[in-house]
């Protein structure tokens, strides 16, 4: 079963996607932040990383940053779930390394579309 990490500091938002992620057959860790996030990337084994970009302690393009900085996570795909839709956001988020950029409130269906597109 493939883990998917859902970061995200709002407990409504982590548990909906959680709900829609495992009811396509994924495992699902979640993270209240970037910080909280690094920590449990280093302890599980994750294949792919949904992440909010606006967050206490480490936003999304920083979890990001760090995330590509391993060699672990360096062809992990990485997801980025946000309100923020500017063109400006998502060219910082591509520069992060980020493989796509999904604009909330997200449609479950279109969630897992992308999520099986890119998960290895």
């Amino acid at each position: 079963m493939q883990s998917i990490l859902a970061v995200d500091d709002s407990a409504s938002m982590r548990k909906m996607v959680s709900f829609t992620l495992t009811g396509a057959g994924f495992h699902v860790v979640e993270a209240v932040d970037g910080q909280d996030a690094l920590e449990k990337a280093q302890n599980h084994a994750i294949d792919l990383v949904l992440t909010d970009q606006n967050m206490p302690r480490l936003d999304g393009l920083g979890l990001t940053r760090k995330l590509r900085e391993h060699p672990k996570f360096k062809t992990t795909p990485i997801l980025i779930l946000t309100t923020e839709s500017s063109d400006l956001m998502k060219q910082a988020g591509r520069a992060a390394g980020a493989t796509g950029w999904l604009v909330k409130p997200f449609d479950p269906g279109r969630l897992i579309e992308v999520i099986q597109k890119v998960i290895r």
